[in-house]
């Protein structure tokens, strides 16, 4: 297994007392070096190329928020007092190294086969096509998708996103594209305040709604009829996963209840429809969890899994 990642990632700063901090970086990394059972490399993610990015992005769109990066201080992206997505001066690369990851990582899947982890940070799910938000710029797992679309000639990419919170970027940039399914399980009501189960886009969205404090058991049960189910039925040539662990019960920003292992399990249940649809081809893509005690332990769990 591959794991890519990039201390520029860590040099991304949110000030204070911000939950997507550079700590939650390094404890995932430490983890992933404690896992005995697995051979992982590691590999300095590159910096993206606008051209791959204008595959979901415009090149306006980019090129005004690198030209809003500050030389020192924050900013953030959105009005006040509700500004939690900064900018701040070591941005720029931390932002094309993480949606680097994902292109780096498309062509280790394709040329040699070898499943990927990209450790990275910011995030990347909420981003919509010109909008930044919820600590997201680029949406990182959708380039991956249009750029192993365009290069590589796949037909249906598979996306699941298992973060607690809705994956709206996502869902925007797909949302009537039939050759893309998009199955999100997330905490409803929470931010961003999208994806209930009627936002359905071509047949291809596929939304499920959770309770607060729902468990382990039920959320399983949910999981596989509302994402795992759908997503089997559209035969997916490669999937690519949203993995955040902020439904863990330790999470303070979600009340969903999971336990570490219950990442095991739901990423063992993505592994064998891959391998029944998509030649076992998968790519993760790191997204929220925000405890680390409870992240470091549950991507331990996600990438035995994977690997398996």
């Amino acid at each position: 297994m591959i794991v890519y990642t990039h201390s520029d990632c860590l040099l991304k700063n949110n000030g204070l007392n911000h939950p997507e901090r550079k700590e939650r970086l390094t404890s995932i990394l430490q983890s992933i070096k404690q896992i005995d059972d697995l051979k992982i490399i590691f590999k300095n993610a590159p910096l993206a190329d606008l051209n791959t990015i204008s595959l979901v992005h415009p090149k306006k769109y980019i090129e005004k928020l690198f030209c809003n990066i500050p030389k020192k201080g924050l900013i953030g992206v959105e009005k006040e007092p509700y500004a939690d997505t900064m900018l701040c001066p070591n941005s720029k690369n931390a932002i094309l190294r993480s949606c680097g990851s994902g292109i780096a990582a498309v062509d280790d899947l394709m040329n040699k086969n070898e499943r990927v982890f990209c450790a990275i940070r910011p995030p990347g799910h909420h981003a919509e096509t010109i909008k930044a938000m919820g600590f997201c710029f680029i949406n990182n797992i959708a380039v991956a998708a249009r750029y192993i679309q365009k290069k590589y000639k796949v037909d249906k990419v598979a996306i699941i996103d298992f973060d607690v919170h809705h994956g709206n970027g996502t869902q925007e940039i797909f949302y009537r594209d039939e050759t893309v399914a998009y199955g999100s399980s997330h905490e409803s009501p929470l931010f961003p305040g999208t994806g209930s189960e009627q936002e359905n886009g071509v047949g291809n969205i596929f939304n499920a709604t959770l309770k607060s404090g729902i468990k382990s058991k039920e959320f399983l049960g949910v999981f596989s009829q509302k994402i795992l189910k759908p997503i089997d039925k559209f035969r997916p040539q490669v999937i690519l996963i949203s993995a955040g662990f902020d439904a863990h019960f330790r999470d303070p920003l979600a009340n969903i209840n999971l336990e570490s292992e219950d990442f095991y399990t739901v990423t063992k249940m993505i592994v064998e429809l891959a391998n029944t649809h998509s030649n076992g081809r998968l790519i993760s893509f790191l997204e929220g969890g925000y405890d680390l005690i409870a992240l470091s332990e549950s991507v331990k769990q996600h990438l035995l899994a994977l690997e398996n």
